[in-house]
């Protein structure tokens, strides 16, 4: 099938497509005259690729991922491991990014919004911040 199809089918863009061929996630077939001929083998990786990223997972953890996927004597402790690591990596950010919401619920709760100029926003983002 050539890259439209198969874009179709795995409901990934033709340029991405294009991208994970360039860095070697993917290897389509050549037909006779030189076009891209995907089979239902290559739509499934994508579609696993797609998951994958979905999942937050890197271009490389995803190679990781597509190399224990072809691999029928793979160990699901290799599988887990990754999405272990991953999962770990998720928590940590959800962690930052509560700390980043709170500190900055605590600056908008502190300023007045109102025609004075002090602003405890742009005093906190300054690292000036007032006590108050």
């Amino acid at each position: 099938m050539n890259i439209g199809t198969a874009s179709e089918k795995s409901g990934l863009p033709a340029k991405t497509i294009r991208y994970y061929e360039d860095i070697g996630l993917l290897r389509p077939d050549r037909a006779d005259n030189g076009y891209r001929d995907y089979s239902m083998s290559d739509v499934h990786r994508l579609r696993f690729l797609q998951r994958s990223r979905s999942l937050g997972f890197s271009v490389e953890e995803c190679r990781q991922l597509l190399s224990l996927y072809g691999d029928k004597e793979r160990e699901s402790a290799d599988v887990k491991a990754l999405a272990e690591t991953k999962l770990t990596e998720i928590d940590r950010k959800l962690a930052e990014l509560t700390e980043l919401r709170n500190t900055l619920r605590h600056l908008v709760h502190n300023c007045h919004g109102d025609s004075r100029p002090d602003c405890p926003i742009i005093d906190g983002l300054s690292g000036r911040a007032q006590t108050q």
